[in-house]
């Protein structure tokens, strides 16, 4: 039977050569910064940002060591599928130890339901057809370093996101199994990870979802990424995805979800936590936890993933390319502008690989002399809905920010 435990022996092993280096200066941090802060895709602090060294992933920028919190700059996320080393981190707790038969893993199903079940990973796999999804995982706290003044929590700036294949069986097909009482209002998702301070007897965070999400076809309990077996890092044997949704809902080394006949209280469910103000608040300001709602669909969002913040170019000639999307929605057009906003050029988007996959897109620019440069893109939604000039709505744990997105760019004569 596979299990979660304290021994040392596997958490060595897995988290094998985990560190941090800090990098020399870059172009992008000798130019002048973008707009009223930095450049939003790239920190612009001199000495740049602490580096990750972790077996198996690339040198993601450190945004906290307690627990693990690394984002992907945003050159990295260039691929259309976001390969598995460069998929960001975010821990709430300790990594678990891992022992045993990936396959004899099991994951309790009880509370609202006709049939509780303590299934195993390996009957998950035998029981239910398997899918495949190219699916966006994102911090809700995605963009918490736009906002001005500075909201609490990892300064994030566009690089806790990805798009990587899941492959896992439909949450649905689970729950139908169990047979869903007509009392069942919300899921609460359990895993395995021990709190900081090491307990195993309380969870480090508890997030759920309306029935109504559960139920989508496209979340999933999943088991492989990017065809492979997860990583432990990224919630190893199996976890939730729950897409276009924060990521603290995708809950990591799941072992339980409790239908529950009313909103999920467990820890991150309440207070300030994965929510944002039903009226807009001062900025800075304590905030009313009783106005306050929970963040489900993610903002509309698009990066510029080439050419790289702070890039020299040769030419007045650029190509460029990145990703966009927007939560529970579609990406209806993304537009660029290299004059700070005067005039706007709309850009190639490609159609998603399927729902809740990001939506690439490109255009190609002429830029009318040497120097230098600021490229600003901006997306909208299939609700019409646009990205701000800055960061808006300001809450106290800063969700939400998805101003739009520039870059910097230096065109040698």
């Amino acid at each position: 039977m596979l299990r979660s435990g304290t021994s040392k022996p596997s958490r060595r092993n897995v988290l094998k050569g985990v560190g941090m280096a800090t990098v020399g200066a870059s172009l992008g941090a000798s130019l002048p910064p973008v707009g009223e802060a930095h450049a939003q895709g790239a920190p612009a602090a001199a000495k740049g940002p602490k580096l990750l060294e972790m077996d198996g992933k690339a040198k993601l920028a450190v945004l906290g060591d307690r627990p693990l919190v690394a984002e992907t700059q945003a050159e990295l996320l260039d691929d259309n599928v976001t390969p598995t080393n460069k998929l960001f981190i975010r821990n709430n707790g300790q990594v678990p130890d891992i022992t045993g038969d990936p396959k004899a893993w099991k994951v309790k199903i009880d509370g609202e339901v006709n049939t509780p079940m303590e299934i195993t990973v390996g009957d998950l796999m035998s029981k239910f057809p398997a899918v495949t999804y190219q699916l966006m995982l994102e911090c809700g706290g995605n963009g918490r370093s736009f906002f001005t003044p500075e909201a609490r929590g990892n300064q994030w700036t566009n690089g806790g996101a990805g798009c990587p294949m899941w492959t896992g069986v439909r949450l649905a097909d689970v729950l139908k199994a169990a047979g869903l009482k007509p009392s069942a209002v919300y899921t609460g998702a359990y895993g395995a990870d021990p709190t900081l301070a090491g307990e195993t007897n309380k969870p480090s965070i508890s997030r759920g979802v309306p029935i109504a999400k559960a139920m989508e076809e496209h979340s999933l309990i999943a088991f492989k990424l990017n065809g492979q077996d997860l990583p432990l890092i990224h919630g190893a044997p199996v976890r939730l995805v729950i897409p276009g949704w924060p990521a603290s809902a995708s809950t990591k080394w799941l072992n339980r979800i409790w239908i529950r006949d009313k909103e999920h209280d467990g820890p991150g469910m309440g207070g300030f936590s994965y929510r944002v103000p039903k009226t807009p608040i001062v900025p800075g300001s304590k905030g009313d936890a009783k106005d306050m709602a929970i963040l489900e669909s993610m903002p509309v969002r698009s990066i510029i993933t080439f050419p790289a913040d702070g890039s020299k170019l040769t030419s007045r000639k650029l190509d460029l390319r990145g990703h966009a999307w927007a939560g529970d929605f579609d990406i209806r057009t993304v537009d660029i502008s290299t004059d700070y906003g005067v005039t706007w050029k709309p850009a190639k988007v490609d159609a998603p690989a399927n729902k809740y996959a990001w939506q690439n897109f490109s255009a190609s620019i002429e830029l009318p002399t040497a120097g230098y440069y600021e490229v600003w893109a901006k997306a909208t939604d299939s609700k019409g809905v646009t990205q701000p000039f800055q960061a808006a709505n300001w809450n106290p744990q800063g969700y939400g920010a998805n101003p739009i997105n520039r870059i910097r760019v230096l065109v040698e004569s």
